[in-house]
Order: structure tokens, then sequence, then C-alpha cells
């Protein structure tokens, strides 16, 4: 067995790539105790772990790009090029410097690498990121509603309340609030002791922002991520190899009805 066997075992390994997730959260979890006011022994004890948890990354993505073959596409995966600059990053000493703020930056962003190691969590990054050109005409259509909905409401409210409804831009920021529904009926009743049929204009405006375009960017996503799983399923061999084997099963079923007809 060659070198680059074993290492493309070792990468295969299921153990070892819960080894590693379980590396990472120990990761992110170093990061948010150093948040704290600690003693400095305690300091010192998460400064060894976090160099013992760089070195352990440092050799599985060593083991990544030994086991690749040939080695040059390794750097043709965006998340492998993600992974190494972190870990690249990471063994810069600059912790004591002026750039200490990009070594915690980089301590950060190393909890990103559990992206790139769950096929999971790839999948619905990269849904999210297909989406959103599908989602542009959406938002377009959302904003062109916030807008005359705020032009409306700064034009009959902003005598009212013109800390909410002064201006266009305010009023959109008001429309957020309302959209969310961070305490939205106060914002409506406000508005109803004047005028009492206000209330219509915050229904309509929840049914078409909350319930219809946040609904159609919901099914976009979801579409999305269903193309994402099909697609990861005819990229795997044995989902291959499976589905060949219906077909040919199918053409076997075929042939034999057709000879039985012919007798």
């Amino acid at each position: 067995m060659s070198w680059q066997t074993r290492f493309q075992k070792i990468r295969s390994n299921k153990v070892f790539e819960t080894f590693i997730i379980i590396i990472i959260m120990a990761s992110a979890l170093v990061v948010g105790v150093k948040t704290y006011d600690l003693p400095p022994l305690v300091y010192q004890i998460l400064y060894v772990l976090d160099w013992m948890i760089t070195l352990i990354f440092v050799i599985e993505i060593s083991i990544r790009f030994l086991a690749e073959h040939p080695h040059r596409n390794f750097f043709k995966s965006g998340w492998n090029l993600f992974d190494f600059t972190i870990v690249a990053i990471s063994l810069i000493p600059i912790e004591n410097t002026d750039m200490a703020l990009v070594a915690r930056l980089v301590r950060v962003f190393r909890v990103l690498r559990m992206v790139s190691i769950v096929p999971e969590l790839r999948i619905l990054l990269n849904s999210l990121v297909i989406a959103l050109p599908r989602l542009g005409y959406v938002m377009a259509l959302m904003f062109i509603i916030f807008y005359m909905y705020a032009a409306v409401g700064s034009l009959f409210f902003a005598e009212i309340n013109p800390v909410l409804w002064g201006d266009i831009a305010r009023a959109m920021l008001t429309l957020f609030r309302v959209m969310t529904f961070e305490d939205w009926t106060d914002v409506m009743y406000e508005t109803m002791t004047v005028y009492g049929f206000s209330w219509l204009f915050y229904v309509t405006f929840i049914f078409l922002t909350a319930f219809a375009f946040l609904n159609m960017v919901i099914g976009i996503v979801v579409n999305v991520l269903e193309e994402q799983h099909e697609a990861a399923r005819d990229a795997d061999p044995n989902q291959v190899s499976i589905k060949q084997l219906h077909e040919e099963i199918q053409e076997l079923k075929a042939l034999l009805e057709q000879q039985n007809r012919s007798r």
C-alpha cells in the first residue's frame, strides 16, 4: 500500500472527521473563554491549547493535501483554499503585536472550518449562495412595497410621531420593525388615535411582506436546497451505481416481457 493510499484512507475515515470536528468545536470554545476575565494561569493554559489546536489543524491539512492526487488539485477547491489560508495565518506569531486583532479574527474564522468539513453544512451554504440571484427580484419587489408604504406612512403619520415617520428613511425603518413584529401594535395604536382605519395600513403591509414575500423567499431557498441535494446524490458514485443497476433491471424486465410476448 502506497503512502498516498494511506493518507486517502485517513482522510475518508469517519473517526478522523469526527475528531477534527471536535477540535474545531474546542477551538470555538477557546475563543469564547478568552472573552472573560480569567487568571493568568488559565490564560497560559488557553495559549498552549490554542497552539495545540493549530498544530492539529496543520497535520490535518497536510494529510488532506498529501492524499490529493495530483497535489495541485487540492487548491482547485475553494473550501481547501479557505482552510489552508486560515491555518497558514494561524501560524504567524502576531498575538502580541499591533496585528493582534487580526490574530483574534483568524481564531474566530476557524469556526467556519466546520462548514468545509461537514458536507451537509457545505450544501446548505452553497444553496444560499446559488439562491441569491433568484432572490434578487423578490427583494426588489419587496423594496418597492417598502418604499410605497413608507411614503404613505410619512405623509399621514409624520405629525403624529416624527421620530418614527418623520422622513421616508425613518418610515422604512419603522416598517421593518412592523414586519418583524417588534411591538408593532404600539405603533399601530398610536396612529389609530388619529386615523381610526389606519389598521388597514399595517395589516395589508404585514400580509404582503411578512406572509407573502417571506414565504416566497423560503420557497426559493428550499427549492435550491433540494436541487443541491439531488446534485450531491447524483455525484455520489454509490448512488450512481444503484441508479444504473435499477436501469439495467428495468431493461431486463422489458426484454423478458418482449420474449414472453413473442412466444
